[in-house]
């Protein structure tokens, strides 16, 4: 009997964990994505401090993103599939200027995003 297999955690990114770099950096190797949007959000750009972060990648200033007040909005990026230890390598790579949360995509897909703190 195969164990039941556990499902698989997406992130969507609409920013720096696009970067292949970045992705090298904190995971390891490159992630495979497909094309999504986030509804109802609006993104905007954020100075970043931490000398690590700008050092990866490569940027002093990251996109960010909040609600929007106008319900169509939209931001678009990349989901991937990733594990649980690439999710926790996520979480570290991020900046205090951000939180995770669980997000529906226009796709439908659940997947967990990085928005302003």
């Amino acid at each position: 009997m195969e164990a039941p297999t556990a499902a698989p955690i997406l992130l969507f990114s609409y920013g720096t964990l696009q970067d292949r770099q970045v992705q090298l950096a904190n995971f390891g190797r490159e992630l495979i994505g497909r094309a999504d949007a986030l509804p109802g959000y609006t993104q905007t750009m954020v100075a970043i401090d931490d000398p690590h972060v700008v050092t990866t990648s490569g940027k002093t200033h990251h996109p960010i993103v909040e609600p929007a007040s106008n319900p169509h909005d939209e931001v678009t990026g990349t989901v991937f599939e990733i594990t649980a230890r690439e999710l926790a390598a996520a979480d570290e790579y991020e900046v205090s200027d951000y939180r995770r949360i669980a997000v529906t995509l226009k796709s439908g897909a659940q997947a967990w995003v990085y928005v302003r703190a």
